[in-house]
């Protein structure tokens, strides 16, 4: 008996520890579970004094962003419609009014259920993303550009010309289900990423825009390409490289390309992160100059990750980020994009800086 009872009190008191124990892990995880969307960032009040020392708005306001739906380097964060729902919230509150879908699909994957791409190999996806975004834009009074379809052969290849051929199915059956019934429907992104004379880019870009435009009523088309500067070092372990584009050969490479495109392409967003803070300037105004002489836009696509770090990729310091909005207002810019809010800025975002940037973002150009 003496043996019972003392088992049944060591079993009592290891159950009483265990609970004590359990109960403040429980509550701190539905404590985590509650907070986790909005991830318990301070927020700066109205009584409170700002105390940056350079003058604010002094940058071109970012008023568009990618949509990193189908990624090729950066995690997914696995949001649901409620998730994106909350982030067009966060987007809106600083005034973006253009999302872009990066890509409608990369390799297998895609983001609708597109019966060509399927037919030919692709993974069906769990939800049609390309009809939520345009729901969601249509909702917050924002304008979807659709990116169009990346096989992975440019990249295997360096030609561009490869992509031509999925994207002419791709970009009639695209608007036939979804152009025509919404308004949100406001153009299109020619998502091949180039930087200099890229083997068959002047070609591609002139098939796939004119057959955007020709199939949508000539509705806007652009580009993003980046600069080959000394931050061009992909697939290597290295921030930074010896030999880098000079600012005479990039407008010479450039001039040749827009000649070639300017009747299909409407704006050019030239990547900013390749080239050092000190360079802004003048690649920024070669830019300006390019764009028009040839009609179009100048737009610039001012990355909001960190390209600095040796760990790829977290949110950019916003003073690295303020720098490159105010060379792109210095330049007469038109049209400040991101890649990409969603991963980098937004309050609900993986990372726990993201969220600081967006505050930091707010307090620069005096948003409430």
């Amino acid at each position: 008996m003496k043996s019972t009872s003392r088992r049944d009190f060591l079993k009592k008191s290891f159950l009483a520890s265990a609970s004590a124990l359990a109960v403040p892990s429980l509550l701190n995880s539905c404590k985590d579970v509650e907070t986790s969307a909005e991830k318990d960032i301070p927020v700066l009040q109205k009584d409170e004094k700002s105390h940056l020392i350079v003058p604010k708005k002094n940058g071109l306001p970012i008023t568009g962003t990618f949509l990193d739906e189908i990624s090729h380097d950066i995690p997914h964060q696995n949001w649901g419609e409620a998730e994106w729902d909350m982030d067009f919230q966060h987007m809106k509150n600083i005034g973006i009014d253009t999302v872009i879908m990066i890509r409608s699909g990369y390799r297998k994957f895609i983001t609708y259920p597109s019966k060509y791409l399927l037919k030919k190999g692709c993974y069906m996806p769990s939800v049609d993303l390309v009809d939520m975004y345009l729901r969601l834009a249509e909702k917050y009074g924002m304008k979807f550009y659709f990116g169009l379809y990346d096989s992975g052969k440019y990249w295997d290849t360096g030609d561009l010309t490869w992509e031509i051929e999925d994207n002419k199915y791709v970009i009639d059956e695209v608007w036939e289900m979804y152009g025509e019934k919404y308004k949100s429907f406001g153009g299109w992104y020619i998502s091949g990423e180039i930087s200099r004379q890229t083997k068959g880019a002047i070609d591609a870009f002139h098939a796939m825009g004119k057959q955007c435009k020709d199939v949508s009523n000539g509705l806007p088309t652009f580009i993003s390409p980046w600069i080959d500067g000394k931050k061009a070092v992909m697939g290597t372990n290295k921030l930074s490289r010896e030999e880098s584009i000079s600012v005479k050969e990039h407008e010479r490479d450039w001039n040749e390309i827009f000649d070639g495109i300017h009747d299909v392409v409407d704006a050019c967003a030239f990547q900013d992160g390749h080239i050092d803070y000190d360079e802004l300037d003048a690649f920024f105004s070669v830019n300006k100059k390019l764009a028009d002489k040839y009609g179009m836009e100048c737009w610039t696509n001012a990355e909001s990750f960190d390209r600095d770090m040796p760990i790829r990729f977290f949110p950019i310091k916003f003073d690295k980020l303020r720098m490159k909005l105010e060379a792109a207002k210095r330049a007469g810019y038109d049209k400040a994009i991101t890649f990409e809010f969603s991963h980098f800025m937004s309050p609900q975002s993986a990372y726990l800086q993201a969220g600081h940037l967006y505050n930091r973002y707010k307090e620069y150009f005096d948003i409430k």
